[in-house]
């Protein structure tokens, strides 16, 4: 057992609340200091899948989230222009283990503010750290963590700054209200170059993300207003639901979808990094905040078993495979709901729907090394 750590933590998102519960829960004493002048969060449902939903559990936060969040109990794959169903997988089958929950960003951020407070941790806001050089944690502490997200400064500290790329595609994400289709169920509609993502979240409302290929550049970042018509625009060829769905949106923001390298480095002396300030990931297979939550779980008990030059490595070892492997298959991912050919289109939705009808568990399985995955162990 390793000796109780002074730690400080930058960002108050999910990374870093969930590793201040964590560790604090672990008898360390920590404190979460957020640039931003309160904690919330802005804008968007996520997708907790049963991976991240075991660290949930193990912070004792699973019946706190499951009160504001939707049970996700299948996931539909529907080509966008026809609105004809490609492949259902039911995901209470598939995935036995834990829950699938979709959940607004708000509410999670609420709730592992909730367990980071009552496992112990301080949290300071409206306050900026700038990380000291040459590995040096802050102060009297023993360990800095940076869950300072995409932009992270630790990052640049650790490593290098990260060289980010372009892809080519553009992302839309809006929510609208919608108490009439309360389906639990998660949809994608595939079209040529396109794709847009919806499902339900709690009190009436219905998450919308929108994704294009375009040589267009655009900004990378949240907070990017765009004109609902021209959301609208890209997908006005789309059938069933869509139409009506962007019809309501009034507000919508756009960003810019930018591969970043996995750190090369992931901690140096007394710095360390976790989440996407350590691995940024495409939203293609919605890991970005389940990644994380991994993260936290393991490396609070790599903290809890070594010394923590040795716990950081060991945290480095078990870490970073997995995530270059699920950020690598979240890049490819898009492409399958992209196709733009109709003749490739018409036979990968056949070989699709033939697949569901005889063997659904083979196209589930394909995936199943990114849900039954388990951190806690």
């Amino acid at each position: 057992m390793g000796e109780p750590l002074r730690i400080t933590v930058a960002g108050a998102g999910v990374a870093g609340l969930s590793i201040g519960a964590a560790l604090a829960a672990g008898g360390h004493a920590v404190r979460i200091v957020e640039q931003a002048p309160k904690i919330a969060e802005v804008g968007a449902g996520i997708q907790i899948s049963p991976n991240g939903m075991r660290v949930i559990e193990a912070l004792g936060a699973a019946e706190a989230l499951a009160e504001r969040s939707v049970r996700i109990e299948r996931v539909r794959l529907i080509d966008g222009p026809t609105n004809r169903d490609v492949l259902t997988l039911d995901m209470n089958t598939a995935f036995p283990g834990a829950p699938w929950l979709a959940v607004h960003r708000a509410d999670l951020i609420d709730v592992l503010h909730a367990s980071a407070i009552a496992a112990g941790a301080l949290i300071e806001t409206g306050q900026e750290i700038l990380p000291p050089p040459e590995g040096r944690a802050l102060g009297g502490d023993d360990l800095l963590i940076g869950a300072d997200g995409l932009k992270s400064k630790l990052r640049a500290r650790v490593e290098d700054a990260s060289k980010p790329f372009f892809t080519g595609q553009v992302a839309w994400r809006a929510i609208v209200a919608d108490d009439a289709d309360r389906v639990p169920e998660a949809r994608v509609y595939m079209g040529p170059g396109r794709h847009l993502v919806s499902y339900p979240l709690t009190q009436g409302r219905r998450n919308l993300v929108a994704v294009e290929e375009r040589s267009a550049w655009a900004e990378e970042g949240w907070s990017h207003e765009d004109h609902p018509a021209n959301l609208r625009a890209a997908f006005d060829g789309f059938g069933g639901p869509v139409k009506e769905w962007l019809q309501d949106v009034d507000t919508t923001f756009l960003w810019g979808l930018f591969r970043h390298p996995v750190a090369h480095r992931w901690f140096n002396g007394r710095q360390v990094l976790i989440g996407d300030a350590a691995h940024p990931t495409l939203p293609f297979l919605a890991q970005g905040a389940n990644l994380a939550l991994e993260d936290a779980c393991v490396l609070a008990r790599c903290l809890s078993e070594a010394p923590v030059k040795d716990a950081l490595a060991h945290y480095k070892h078990k870490r970073e495979e997995r995530c270059i492997r699920v950020t690598d298959a979240a890049s490819r991912n898009a492409r399958n709901y992209h196709l733009r050919f109709p003749p490739f289109r018409f036979a990968a939705h056949t070989l699709l729907r033939v697949a569901g009808a005889i063997d659904p568990a083979r196209v589930t399985n394909r995936l199943r090394w990114i849900y039954d995955y388990d951190a806690t162990v």
